[in-house]
Protein backbone atom coordinates (compact mmCIF):
# COMPACT_ATOMS: atom_id res chain seq x y z
CA UNK A 1 0.00 0.00 0.00
CA UNK A 2 1.38 3.40 -0.93
CA UNK A 3 2.54 5.45 2.03
CA UNK A 4 1.11 8.92 2.13
CA UNK A 5 3.78 11.49 2.74
CA UNK A 6 2.50 15.00 3.10
CA UNK A 7 4.24 18.33 3.30
CA UNK A 8 3.37 20.33 6.36
CA UNK A 9 4.31 23.95 6.74
CA UNK A 10 4.45 24.99 10.35
CA UNK A 11 4.30 28.66 11.21
CA UNK A 12 6.01 29.26 14.52
CA UNK A 13 4.23 31.44 17.05
CA UNK A 14 1.84 32.85 14.47
CA UNK A 15 -0.37 35.66 15.75
CA UNK A 16 -2.84 37.39 13.45
CA UNK A 17 -3.89 40.92 14.25
CA UNK A 18 -7.56 40.14 14.18
CA UNK A 19 -10.44 42.20 15.49
CA UNK A 20 -12.37 40.11 18.01
CA UNK A 21 -15.67 41.45 16.67
CA UNK A 22 -14.91 41.11 12.93
CA UNK A 23 -13.26 38.93 10.30
CA UNK A 24 -10.58 41.51 9.56
CA UNK A 25 -6.94 40.44 9.76
CA UNK A 26 -3.56 41.94 8.99
CA UNK A 27 -0.52 40.08 7.69
CA UNK A 28 2.11 39.47 10.36
CA UNK A 29 5.81 38.65 10.24
CA UNK A 30 6.87 35.43 11.94
CA UNK A 31 9.25 32.54 11.40
CA UNK A 32 8.00 29.64 9.26
CA UNK A 33 9.39 26.17 8.58
CA UNK A 34 8.78 23.80 5.70
CA UNK A 35 8.49 20.19 6.82
CA UNK A 36 8.15 16.86 4.99
CA UNK A 37 6.46 14.17 7.02
CA UNK A 38 7.51 10.53 6.57
CA UNK A 39 6.93 7.27 8.35
CA UNK A 40 9.49 4.54 8.77
CA UNK A 41 11.13 2.08 11.10
CA UNK A 42 14.13 1.67 13.35
CA UNK A 43 16.82 -0.40 11.63
CA UNK A 44 20.34 -1.56 12.37
CA UNK A 45 23.31 -1.08 10.11
CA UNK A 46 25.31 -4.22 9.29
CA UNK A 47 22.13 -6.26 9.56
CA UNK A 48 22.50 -9.53 7.71
CA UNK A 49 20.95 -12.95 7.33
CA UNK A 50 23.01 -15.76 8.82
CA UNK A 51 22.48 -18.51 6.24
CA UNK A 52 23.23 -22.20 5.85
CA UNK A 53 26.07 -22.97 3.45
CA UNK A 54 25.15 -26.62 3.00
CA UNK A 55 22.12 -28.93 3.07
CA UNK A 56 21.14 -31.04 6.06
CA UNK A 57 19.45 -31.14 9.44
CA UNK A 58 20.48 -28.73 12.18
CA UNK A 59 21.77 -30.94 15.01
CA UNK A 60 23.18 -28.16 17.20
CA UNK A 61 22.03 -24.55 17.57
CA UNK A 62 23.40 -22.08 20.09
CA UNK A 63 21.45 -18.91 19.34
CA UNK A 64 19.31 -16.92 21.77
CA UNK A 65 17.35 -13.91 20.58
CA UNK A 66 18.49 -10.69 22.21
CA UNK A 67 21.99 -11.94 23.04
CA UNK A 68 25.23 -10.71 21.52
CA UNK A 69 27.45 -12.92 19.34
CA UNK A 70 31.07 -12.41 18.31
CA UNK A 71 32.76 -12.85 14.96
CA UNK A 72 33.71 -16.47 14.08
CA UNK A 73 31.66 -17.79 17.00
CA UNK A 74 30.30 -21.28 16.20
CA UNK A 75 26.53 -21.16 16.66
CA UNK A 76 25.21 -24.16 14.73
CA UNK A 77 26.11 -27.54 13.26
CA UNK A 78 24.47 -29.03 10.17
CA UNK A 79 24.49 -32.78 9.64
CA UNK A 80 25.74 -33.32 6.08
CA UNK A 81 27.49 -36.70 6.02
CA UNK A 82 28.11 -36.49 2.26
CA UNK A 83 30.55 -33.62 2.81
CA UNK A 84 32.51 -35.77 5.26
CA UNK A 85 32.49 -38.77 2.90
CA UNK A 86 33.65 -36.62 -0.01
CA UNK A 87 36.51 -35.22 2.05
CA UNK A 88 37.65 -38.68 3.15
CA UNK A 89 37.50 -40.01 -0.42
CA UNK A 90 39.42 -37.04 -1.76
CA UNK A 91 42.07 -37.47 0.95
CA UNK A 92 42.57 -41.14 0.09
CA UNK A 93 42.78 -40.33 -3.61
CA UNK A 94 45.43 -37.73 -2.79
CA UNK A 95 47.60 -40.42 -1.14
CA UNK A 96 47.43 -42.49 -4.30
CA UNK A 97 48.27 -39.62 -6.64
CA UNK A 98 51.12 -38.59 -4.37
CA UNK A 99 52.57 -42.12 -4.47
CA UNK A 100 52.29 -42.05 -8.27
CA UNK A 101 54.65 -39.06 -8.35
CA UNK A 102 57.48 -41.18 -6.84
CA UNK A 103 59.86 -43.47 -8.76
CA UNK A 104 58.10 -46.46 -7.17
CA UNK A 105 54.87 -45.80 -9.08
CA UNK A 106 53.89 -48.98 -11.00
CA UNK A 107 53.58 -47.31 -14.39
CA UNK A 108 56.90 -45.51 -13.98
CA UNK A 109 58.59 -48.74 -12.91
CA UNK A 110 57.23 -50.49 -15.98
CA UNK A 111 58.45 -47.74 -18.29
CA UNK A 112 61.79 -47.70 -16.50
CA UNK A 113 62.15 -51.48 -17.07
CA UNK A 114 61.44 -50.93 -20.76
CA UNK A 115 64.08 -48.21 -20.81
CA UNK A 116 66.66 -50.54 -19.32
CA UNK A 117 65.79 -53.20 -21.88
CA UNK A 118 66.03 -50.62 -24.66
CA UNK A 119 69.44 -49.52 -23.40
CA UNK A 120 70.62 -53.12 -23.44
CA UNK A 121 69.25 -53.61 -26.93
CA UNK A 122 70.96 -50.43 -28.15
CA UNK A 123 74.24 -51.51 -26.58
CA UNK A 124 74.08 -54.87 -28.39
CA UNK A 125 73.17 -53.16 -31.67
CA UNK A 126 76.12 -50.79 -31.38
CA UNK A 127 78.49 -53.71 -30.87
CA UNK A 128 76.99 -55.57 -33.79
CA UNK A 129 77.21 -52.52 -36.01
CA UNK A 130 80.93 -52.17 -35.26
CA UNK A 131 81.43 -55.85 -35.98
CA UNK A 132 79.58 -55.62 -39.28
CA UNK A 133 81.62 -52.56 -40.20
CA UNK A 134 84.86 -54.52 -39.71
CA UNK A 135 83.48 -57.47 -41.71
CA UNK A 136 82.43 -55.15 -44.47
CA UNK A 137 85.90 -53.62 -44.54
CA UNK A 138 87.19 -57.18 -45.01
CA UNK A 139 84.58 -57.84 -47.72
CA UNK A 140 83.07 -60.58 -45.54
CA UNK A 141 79.52 -59.05 -45.61
CA UNK A 142 77.67 -57.10 -48.17
CA UNK A 143 76.83 -53.44 -47.95
CA UNK A 144 73.16 -54.30 -47.63
CA UNK A 145 73.86 -56.39 -44.55
CA UNK A 146 75.86 -53.51 -42.99
CA UNK A 147 73.13 -51.00 -43.72
CA UNK A 148 70.55 -53.32 -42.18
CA UNK A 149 72.60 -53.46 -39.00
CA UNK A 150 73.02 -49.68 -38.98
CA UNK A 151 69.23 -49.29 -39.32
CA UNK A 152 68.71 -51.60 -36.34
CA UNK A 153 71.02 -49.43 -34.23
CA UNK A 154 69.21 -46.28 -35.31
CA UNK A 155 65.84 -47.84 -34.46
CA UNK A 156 67.07 -48.87 -31.00
CA UNK A 157 68.22 -45.29 -30.32
CA UNK A 158 64.83 -43.90 -31.34
CA UNK A 159 63.00 -46.47 -29.21
CA UNK A 160 65.10 -45.59 -26.16
CA UNK A 161 64.50 -41.85 -26.66
CA UNK A 162 60.73 -42.45 -26.96
CA UNK A 163 60.65 -44.47 -23.74
CA UNK A 164 62.64 -41.80 -21.90
CA UNK A 165 60.20 -39.13 -23.16
CA UNK A 166 57.25 -41.30 -22.09
CA UNK A 167 58.74 -41.55 -18.60
CA UNK A 168 58.93 -37.75 -18.35
CA UNK A 169 55.38 -37.31 -19.69
CA UNK A 170 53.94 -39.77 -17.18
CA UNK A 171 55.85 -38.06 -14.39
CA UNK A 172 54.37 -34.72 -15.47
CA UNK A 173 50.84 -36.14 -15.73
CA UNK A 174 51.12 -37.69 -12.28
CA UNK A 175 52.30 -34.38 -10.86
CA UNK A 176 49.35 -32.57 -12.47
CA UNK A 177 46.95 -35.17 -11.09
CA UNK A 178 48.45 -34.67 -7.66
CA UNK A 179 47.93 -30.89 -7.84
CA UNK A 180 44.34 -31.36 -9.04
CA UNK A 181 43.59 -33.86 -6.30
CA UNK A 182 45.20 -31.64 -3.65
CA UNK A 183 42.86 -28.82 -4.70
CA UNK A 184 39.92 -31.24 -4.60
CA UNK A 185 40.82 -32.07 -1.02
CA UNK A 186 40.91 -28.38 -0.13
CA UNK A 187 37.53 -27.84 -1.80
CA UNK A 188 35.98 -30.76 0.05
CA UNK A 189 37.46 -29.57 3.33
CA UNK A 190 35.80 -26.20 2.75
CA UNK A 191 32.50 -27.95 2.04
CA UNK A 192 32.88 -30.00 5.20
CA UNK A 193 33.63 -26.85 7.19
CA UNK A 194 30.30 -25.50 5.93
CA UNK A 195 28.69 -28.02 8.26
CA UNK A 196 29.75 -25.58 10.97
CA UNK A 197 27.89 -22.25 11.03
CA UNK A 198 29.95 -19.29 12.24
CA UNK A 199 29.07 -15.67 12.91
CA UNK A 200 30.22 -13.47 10.04
CA UNK A 201 30.05 -10.12 11.83
CA UNK A 202 29.55 -9.40 15.53
CA UNK A 203 26.15 -8.17 16.65
CA UNK A 204 22.93 -9.08 18.38
CA UNK A 205 20.61 -11.95 17.50
CA UNK A 206 17.43 -10.13 16.48
CA UNK A 207 15.52 -13.14 15.20
CA UNK A 208 16.06 -16.91 15.21
CA UNK A 209 14.42 -18.42 12.14
CA UNK A 210 15.38 -22.10 12.48
CA UNK A 211 15.34 -24.63 15.32
CA UNK A 212 17.27 -27.82 16.14
CA UNK A 213 16.03 -30.60 13.89
CA UNK A 214 15.00 -28.33 11.02
CA UNK A 215 16.17 -29.34 7.57
CA UNK A 216 17.91 -26.51 5.74
CA UNK A 217 19.18 -26.01 2.24
CA UNK A 218 22.11 -23.89 1.24
CA UNK A 219 21.04 -20.24 1.46
CA UNK A 220 18.25 -20.77 3.99
CA UNK A 221 18.18 -18.12 6.72
CA UNK A 222 18.99 -19.44 10.19
CA UNK A 223 18.96 -16.14 12.06
CA UNK A 224 19.05 -12.35 11.59
CA UNK A 225 22.05 -10.61 13.13
CA UNK A 226 22.54 -6.85 13.47
CA UNK A 227 24.73 -4.33 15.26
CA UNK A 228 22.48 -2.51 17.72
CA UNK A 229 25.10 0.22 18.17
CA UNK A 230 24.68 1.31 14.54
CA UNK A 231 21.00 2.23 14.56
CA UNK A 232 19.43 4.37 11.87
CA UNK A 233 15.95 5.38 10.82
CA UNK A 234 14.71 3.98 7.53
CA UNK A 235 12.17 6.44 6.11
CA UNK A 236 9.66 5.96 3.31
CA UNK A 237 9.36 9.22 1.39
CA UNK A 238 6.68 9.72 -1.26
CA UNK A 239 7.83 10.41 -4.80
CA UNK A 240 6.03 13.76 -4.76
CA UNK A 241 8.37 15.00 -2.03
CA UNK A 242 11.65 13.20 -2.74
CA UNK A 243 13.03 16.08 -4.85
CA UNK A 244 12.95 18.26 -1.73
CA UNK A 245 15.04 15.82 0.33
CA UNK A 246 18.80 16.39 0.59
CA UNK A 247 21.63 14.72 2.48
CA UNK A 248 22.44 16.69 5.62
CA UNK A 249 18.92 17.95 6.32
CA UNK A 250 17.76 17.97 9.93
CA UNK A 251 15.14 15.43 11.01
CA UNK A 252 13.05 15.14 14.17
CA UNK A 253 12.06 11.54 14.96
CA UNK A 254 9.40 10.18 17.28
CA UNK A 255 9.25 6.46 18.01
CA UNK A 256 5.80 4.90 18.26
CA UNK A 257 6.94 3.36 21.53
CA UNK A 258 7.97 6.75 22.95
CA UNK A 259 5.39 9.28 21.83
CA UNK A 260 6.52 11.81 24.42
CA UNK A 261 10.17 11.90 23.32
CA UNK A 262 11.76 13.33 20.17
CA UNK A 263 15.19 12.55 18.75
CA UNK A 264 17.38 14.69 16.53
CA UNK A 265 18.82 13.11 13.41
CA UNK A 266 20.40 13.95 10.05
CA UNK A 267 19.76 12.50 6.58
CA UNK A 268 22.82 10.43 5.63
CA UNK A 269 21.76 8.65 2.44
CA UNK A 270 19.05 8.69 -0.21
CA UNK A 271 18.79 5.36 -2.00
CA UNK A 272 18.70 5.95 -5.78
CA UNK A 273 16.16 3.22 -6.52
CA UNK A 274 12.38 3.38 -6.08
CA UNK A 275 11.20 0.74 -3.58
CA UNK A 276 8.37 -1.21 -5.22
CA UNK A 277 6.98 -2.96 -2.10
CA UNK A 278 6.44 0.31 -0.21
CA UNK A 279 5.88 2.43 -3.34
CA UNK A 280 8.25 5.05 -1.98
CA UNK A 281 11.87 6.18 -1.92
CA UNK A 282 14.06 4.96 0.95
CA UNK A 283 15.96 7.55 2.98
CA UNK A 284 18.47 6.63 5.69
CA UNK A 285 18.74 8.90 8.72
CA UNK A 286 21.48 8.79 11.36
CA UNK A 287 20.65 9.70 14.95
CA UNK A 288 22.49 12.53 16.66
CA UNK A 289 21.78 10.78 19.96
CA UNK A 290 21.15 7.03 20.29
CA UNK A 291 17.51 6.22 21.14
CA UNK A 292 16.72 4.71 24.52
CA UNK A 293 14.58 2.09 22.79
CA UNK A 294 16.61 0.01 20.33
CA UNK A 295 14.32 -2.77 19.13
CA UNK A 296 14.86 -3.38 15.44
CA UNK A 297 11.75 -2.75 13.33
CA UNK A 298 10.16 -0.24 15.73
CA UNK A 299 7.78 2.02 13.78
CA UNK A 300 8.43 5.76 13.85
CA UNK A 301 7.38 9.12 12.45
CA UNK A 302 9.74 11.77 11.17
CA UNK A 303 9.59 15.45 10.31
CA UNK A 304 12.24 16.45 7.77
CA UNK A 305 13.16 20.12 7.82
CA UNK A 306 13.59 21.01 4.14
CA UNK A 307 13.53 24.78 4.51
CA UNK A 308 12.82 27.65 6.87
CA UNK A 309 12.38 31.39 6.66
CA UNK A 310 12.77 34.03 9.26
CA UNK A 311 10.41 36.96 9.55
CA UNK A 312 8.14 35.79 6.72
CA UNK A 313 4.91 37.69 5.91
CA UNK A 314 1.98 35.35 6.68
CA UNK A 315 -1.80 35.36 6.33
CA UNK A 316 -4.39 32.67 7.19
CA UNK A 317 -4.88 30.29 4.30
CA UNK A 318 -8.65 30.67 4.29
CA UNK A 319 -8.16 34.33 3.27
CA UNK A 320 -6.50 33.24 0.02
CA UNK A 321 -8.88 32.56 -2.84
CA UNK A 322 -8.47 30.63 -6.10
CA UNK A 323 -5.81 32.12 -8.37
CA UNK A 324 -3.88 33.55 -5.39
CA UNK A 325 -6.37 36.36 -4.86
CA UNK A 326 -7.24 38.19 -1.62
CA UNK A 327 -9.91 40.68 -0.64
CA UNK A 328 -8.69 43.98 0.83
CA UNK A 329 -11.03 45.90 3.10
CA UNK A 330 -12.91 48.65 1.27
CA UNK A 331 -11.61 47.37 -2.12
CA UNK A 332 -14.05 46.53 -4.86
CA UNK A 333 -11.96 43.95 -6.74
CA UNK A 334 -9.84 41.07 -5.57
CA UNK A 335 -6.10 41.55 -5.54
CA UNK A 336 -3.61 39.01 -6.89
CA UNK A 337 -0.63 38.20 -4.65
CA UNK A 338 2.52 36.11 -5.02
CA UNK A 339 2.72 33.27 -2.52
CA UNK A 340 5.53 31.18 -1.14
CA UNK A 341 5.07 28.42 1.41
CA UNK A 342 1.50 27.20 1.72
CA UNK A 343 0.34 25.01 4.60
CA UNK A 344 -3.00 23.71 5.77
CA UNK A 345 -3.44 26.89 7.84
CA UNK A 346 -1.12 29.61 6.61
CA UNK A 347 0.25 31.17 3.45
CA UNK A 348 3.51 33.05 2.96
CA UNK A 349 3.08 36.28 0.96
CA UNK A 350 6.07 37.19 -1.20
CA UNK A 351 4.57 40.18 -3.07
CA UNK A 352 1.32 42.10 -3.16
CA UNK A 353 0.65 42.82 0.53
CA UNK A 354 2.15 44.77 3.39
CA UNK A 355 1.75 44.53 7.14
CA UNK A 356 -0.61 47.53 7.05
CA UNK A 357 -3.12 45.95 4.67
CA UNK A 358 -6.40 44.79 6.15
CA UNK A 359 -7.95 41.60 4.75
CA UNK A 360 -11.46 40.27 4.92
CA UNK A 361 -12.65 36.83 3.83
CA UNK A 362 -13.32 36.43 0.12
CA UNK A 363 -17.06 36.14 -0.43
CA UNK A 364 -18.13 33.31 -2.72
CA UNK A 365 -19.70 34.34 -6.00
CA UNK A 366 -23.44 34.01 -6.23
Amino acid sequence: MKLDTIILFIALFFTACKNETSDEVKPVRKDISEIVFASGSLESDNKYNLTAQTDGNIIKLNLVEGTNVSINQIVATIDNKQNIINTNNATEQLKITKYNTTDNAPLLQQINANIEAAKEKLSQDVIQEKRYQELYNQSSVTKVELEKMQLSTKTSKANLAALQQQYKSVQQQNQQQYITQANAVKSNVVNQENNIVKIVSAGKVYKKVKQVGDYVRRGDVIAIIANENLLYAKLNVDESAIDKIKVGQTVTIQLNTQKSKKYSAIISEILPVFDEPSQSFIVKVQFVEKPDFTVNGTQLEANILIGEKKNALLIPRNYLSFGNKVQLKDAKDLKTVETGIVSTEYVEILNGLSENDILIPVKPKK
